[in-house]
């Protein structure tokens, strides 16, 4: 758990410091009060990289440098950002950059993560490879991996068929075997979430419904590589006419079914909400798991985007974790945290 964090040239904050309880933060503040960057801080101390910039847009404008200081439960750290470099400092030892195993867990949850489902699919990848990372130690490296074997039979396939062919093979082996260890994980995690997301979304929804997730993967699972070594082959005249690589799991998808019916197709606002909010139970869970810790849960202006019976349901998960919610409207928030069962820090 975080108990302090001092933000010196980090976006709005020239020097700012905050106290955190164990249990329930809640930042109320009207809109560009620095709410939002306030949760980002505590992401990049945490996993040391923000969910939605490059550092050099963490520094504030006209600075030289931005830090971070934060004291969580056993251990304190730093992360300093300058424009061409960033460090980190984690009880006095230097660190240039952080290994899964030295990022403190922690699940954040935006108002844009609701729209998952109706997104495009690269969003979705997204989503569910960065869930991979922060709970299997290799993940990362091996979709680092696979994108750079990507770029270059790319690369090949831009130069032309008769300078490329024969150094094609070589790339088509390197890219379906990455690539079927992708799948293998991605299609790991989806039933793993399928072991619980229809329990977790009828409690949300307070009645049973049959809700599914599916990996949609371009091939069987059990023989992905042979599969997609082949259509790659077959399909290399094709792709020298187009340029790239139309195969693999770089053009996979997600899909989620409710009462066995397309969920981006039929399902109601309120529908949507519960389900992405189920996911986000899971994730919790996936992470405690896979680190043996509990992970931080920052919302940001969540509440706001749910009704009554769904922030219910999230107050009762959020009994567990240690919690940062930030609001433009106290009384959204508070009237489900009575009497002293919650921190309240105000911005202006």
């Amino acid at each position: 758990m975080i108990s302090t964090l001092r933000l010196q040239n980090f976006r709005s904050y020239k020097d700012g410091s905050f106290e955190f309880d164990p249990g329930v933060n809640i930042v109320v503040g009207p809109n560009a009060s620095g709410k939002t960057n306030l949760l980002e801080a505590v992401l990049v101390l945490a996993r040391g990289s923000s969910y939605r910039v490059r550092d050099a847009e963490l520094v504030q404008f006209n600075k030289p440098w931005a830090r971070l200081d934060g004291f969580f439960t056993q251990h304190n750290r730093i992360v300093k950002i300058e424009p061409a470099a960033k460090s980190y400092v984690i009880d006095d030892k230097p660190y240039k950059r952080l290994n899964l195993e030295r990022t403190i867990p922690a699940v954040f949850f935006e108002p844009n993560h609701l729209q998952l489902m109706t997104r495009g699919p690269d969003q979705r990848r997204e989503y569910f490879d960065d869930l991979l990372e922060r709970s299997i130690p290799a993940y990362k490296s091996l979709l680092a991996g696979y994108k750079r074997t990507l770029a270059q039979r790319n690369a090949l396939l831009k130069h032309g068929r008769h300078q490329a062919s024969q150094q094609l093979f070589a790339w088509n082996i390197r890219l379906s075997e990455q690539g079927s260890q992708i799948a293998v994980a991605r299609q790991n995690l989806t039933d793993e979430i399928n072991q619980t997301l229809a329990k977790t979304y009828s409690q949300i929804a307070k009645h049973r419904s049959k809700v599914q997730m599916e990996y949609a993967a371009q091939f069987p699972i059990d023989n992905y590589a042979s599969r997609m070594l082949s259509k790659l082959e077959a399909s290399a005249k094709l792709e020298f006419e187009r340029g790239f690589t139309a195969y693999g799991p770089h053009r996979e998808d997600f899909k989620f079914f409710l009462n066995s019916q397309d969920a981006s197709q039929t399902a109601s606002r309120g529908e949507t909400r519960s389900l992405l909010l189920a996911l986000k139970i899971f994730e919790l869970g996936l992470i405690e798991t896979a680190r043996s810790q509990k992970p931080i849960f920052l919302l940001d202006d969540v509440f706001s985007e749910l009704d009554g019976s769904r922030r219910r349901a999230l107050v009762e998960r959020l009994k567990k974790y240690q919690t940062i919610i930030t609001t433009t409207d106290s009384e959204a928030v508070l009237n489900y945290f009575p009497g002293g069962s919650h921190k309240l820090l105000a911005l202006q």
